[in-house]
């Protein structure tokens, strides 16, 4: 295929992502928007108050960035992940996998469909966050970013699962018990400065803390840990993570019978 014809197919896939999505909008981006809306009533104005400043903030601040950063993660990685199993338990992805269509632009198509609705939601959320609490970012860039690498860091694991989901059972079996765990306790909620030295040492190991970390930077100018090191474990694994799903498509694992 010339690079004229890889170009009409990657916007054809991607095109075909978004408008799964936005077509059931109020299943999609309207219910993580409502969820998020009760964290900050729940957690920012009742609990908030009663905990005090984190960090020098007031705990409402604190937490905005990293609510906005687990409802990008989640709704990434789900997009593609239903997405992708979708077309393999309907066999729509043999007909891509058996064209001219290089593995790479199928895999940037699934890839595109989950970034943008991660960022959608995100926006949506930043939105209603507005409303709690006024908007600062001390680094557009450091935001802009890290929200976009996360994105497409989690797609890419979405659509790892979605090759090797054997039913739409096995789909929620990851986000429900490694995704949601590793999200709730990566810092979202508080920081790890607050752990005794061991949980702290252990809390490391979580890939989900440098990203949260690194977005809260971009709005507040904080962060428990390095950013460089945050971009460097985020880049890392979105290699890694790409490489993978590339060689599963190449070898039709999961998919080719």
């Amino acid at each position: 295929m010339n690079t004229r014809s890889k170009l009409i197919a990657l916007q054809a896939i991607s095109t075909k992502e978004v408008r799964r999505f936005t077509r059931i909008w109020v299943q999609t981006v309207l219910p993580p928007v409502i969820t998020t809306a009760l964290y900050f009533i729940i957690f920012g104005n009742l609990i908030g108050p009663r905990i005090g400043k984190m960090n020098g903030f007031d705990y409402m601040e604190f937490i905005i960035p990293g609510l906005i950063m687990m409802s990008v993660i989640t709704n990434s990685y789900a997009n593609v992940v239903s997405s992708f199993y979708g077309s393999k338990f309907q066999r729509h992805i043999e007909e891509m996998l058996i064209s001219p269509i290089p593995n790479y632009i199928i895999l940037l198509g699934y890839v595109s469909g989950g970034v943008t609705r991660g960022l959608l939601v995100g926006i949506a959320v930043t939105g209603v966050s507005l409303v709690f609490n006024p908007l600062n970012i001390h680094s557009i860039a450091v935001m802009l970013s890290m929200i976009v690498l996360t994105s497409i860091l989690f797609s890419l694991a979405g659509l790892i699962n979605g090759v090797f989901a054997n039913s739409f059972d096995d789909i929620s079996i990851i986000p429900t018990f490694v995704l949601t765990p590793l999200t709730y306790l990566g810092g979202i909620f508080y920081s790890i400065s607050m752990l005794p030295e061991f949980w702290q040492d252990v809390s490391l190991v979580n890939p989900i803390l440098y990203m949260v970390n690194a977005f809260r930077f971009g709005f507040l100018g904080i962060s428990d840990i390095s950013l460089w090191i945050s971009y460097l474990i985020s880049i890392g694994f979105i290699v890694a993570l790409y490489l993978f799903s590339l060689h599963l498509l190449r070898t039709g694992y999961g998919i080719r019978t």
